[in-house]
């Protein structure tokens, strides 16, 4: 591999476990994160960091120039930002669904720009783009997140066509649910109060807690994820996708057999609508 390795989102789960991985695997690695004292960690273990916050531009920029000038063009750009939102839609703000698409999306697609003209010239690189399960299947209360991570899927295909001939590779990564401070986020964006949806909501977060307790099945451990980021950096021939978990693989094809109306029906019997309260789940969901 050319160059060294860019990691967004570092300050905590599947980014910081890739940084710490790469470093392990012998790649110079850059970590970073929107403060970089929450970096203190990864540059003992002999990581770069650097300062960024993907949804504002001058941060992109600096980000990546800083780079270039002191270890040349990037070799790899791994896009982990990123964060969950639930909640219903009627619910959600369109200032909290413009900020999810600009962390999860936008920002994620101008590193992109960003980083490419390097990667071109010197014909090598690899771009890994941090999907999700709730890219492929939506679960409920899911739509904001489920969003971004369906947009991640286009992205990915069309990006992956353009830029092969340039000799850079795109690899879309699709994990199920990770254990990490990442389900914390997400249950926060949806406060609990009054209002015709307070009875789905409690039965979301239920939902929730129940399948990502520490005895749970199903759930990643991050640093499984950051192993087979690391694969597909340093693959000769990385696939297009790495569906991670059993989440991942076996719901789509669940959901695909059922059809609109019986998943619609299943999913109303694990999650109700209204006031009664949920059944026992007998396999995992993604946050």
């Amino acid at each position: 591999m050319k160059g060294p390795v860019l990691v967004t989102g570092c300050s905590s789960g599947i980014g910081r476990a890739t940084a710490l991985a790469l470093v392990k695997a012998g790649l110079p690695t850059w970590a970073s994160a929107r403060r970089r004292e929450s970096l203190t960690e990864l540059e003992a273990a002999g990581c770069h960091t650097i300062e960024l916050d993907v949804t504002i531009e001058e941060s992109r920029v600096n980000a990546v120039a800083t780079i270039e000038n002191a270890a040349g063009r990037l070799g790899a750009l791994v896009n982990n930002a990123g964060y969950s939102q639930i909640g219903p839609v009627e619910e959600v703000s369109l200032e909290s669904l413009r900020q999810q698409f600009e962390t999860n999306v936008f920002g994620l697609i101008r590193l992109c720009q960003l980083v490419l003209p390097g990667m071109r010239e010197q014909h090598g690189g690899t771009i890994v783009n941090l999907g999700s399960a709730a890219g492929l299947v939506t679960p409920p209360a899911s739509a904001a997140y489920s969003m971004t991570k369906y947009s991640l899927e286009a992205l990915s295909d069309a990006l992956r066509f353009e830029v092969r001939d340039f000799g850079v590779r795109v690899v879309l990564l699709e994990p199920g649910a990770v254990r990490s401070e990442f389900i914390a986020t997400g249950q926060a964006t949806m406060p609990i109060g009054s209002g015709p949806y307070e009875a789905f909501k409690h039965n979301v977060i239920t939902m929730i807690e129940r399948t990502h307790r520490p005895t749970a099945g199903g759930v990643l451990d991050a640093n499984t994820v950051a192993d087979v980021i690391v694969k597909a950096i340093t693959a000769k021939s990385p696939k297009a996708r790495y569906r991670i978990g059993s989440q991942a693989r076996v719901m789509p094809r669940v959901r695909h057999l059922l059809g609109d109306r019986l998943w619609d029906a299943t999913m109303r019997r694990l999650v109700p609508t209204g006031q009664s309260a949920p059944v026992a789940w007998s396999r995992s969901q993604r946050e």
